[in-house]
């Protein structure tokens, strides 16, 4: 109770920051790198139901005769046993050589399929053409905004809590239509004047 009560308290006295990336993400964070600070409303505490004192502990995997001899010819990046892959990691829209019309700006929204729901530690990236499109968030829905015209690949990454890539989407392909400049009636053409 003591612990919880000096944590609750570094979390009242902590500042945080908000600001907008050179991306045009918006970042939350506890240094203040040109953004304005945030006012937070008290955090609501619940007390735990559960009166078992058995701390818990990670489950721990013994490995077998087979494993180690294979760990013996050649070495492994250790495993994180703790981490619960889901059964359902989808893109579900848009659908795989889906055509965005001109009027849709190259604007895309992303809808994912996962299951279980996604845990508060894990993060979403969404990729374009193997790029990283934005900050990874806690989120299932995703607006990628203003795509080139053309064909592009679009692919969804499942990050644990250390940022580790723990599952990734089959890619998915999709076609934007744009307005082009050239257009005789366009405003932007540089013929009529327009431009930069």
């Amino acid at each position: 109770m003591l612990v919880l009560s000096s944590v609750s308290l570094e979390l009242q006295a902590a500042q945080i920051y908000r600001h907008v990336d050179a991306n045009g993400n918006v970042v939350f964070s506890d240094q203040p790198a040109g953004g304005s600070k945030v006012k937070l409303t008290p955090l609501s505490v619940v007390p735990s139901t559960e009166s078992s004192s058995v701390p818990r502990s990670p489950v721990r995997v013994a490995p077998s005769a087979s494993s180690e001899s294979s760990s013996r010819t050649r070495s492994a990046p250790a495993v994180d046993v703790r981490f619960r892959g889901y059964t359902r990691f989808t893109i579900q829209s848009p659908a795989n050589e889906e055509t965005l019309p001109t009027g849709r700006a190259g604007n895309l929204a992303v809808r994912l399929g996962i299951e279980p729901q996604l845990r508060p530690e894990d993060k979403v990236r969404v990729t374009v053409d193997g790029a990283p499109s934005q900050s990874a968030m806690n989120s299932s829905v995703f607006m990628v905004p203003a795509l080139a015209r053309g064909k592009h690949v679009i692919q969804a990454e499942l990050l644990d809590a250390s940022g580790r890539v723990r599952q990734t989407s089959e890619p998915r392909v999709i076609y934007v239509q744009r307005a082009s400049v050239n257009l005789p009636r366009n405003p932007n053409n540089p013929a009529n004047g327009g431009g930069s």
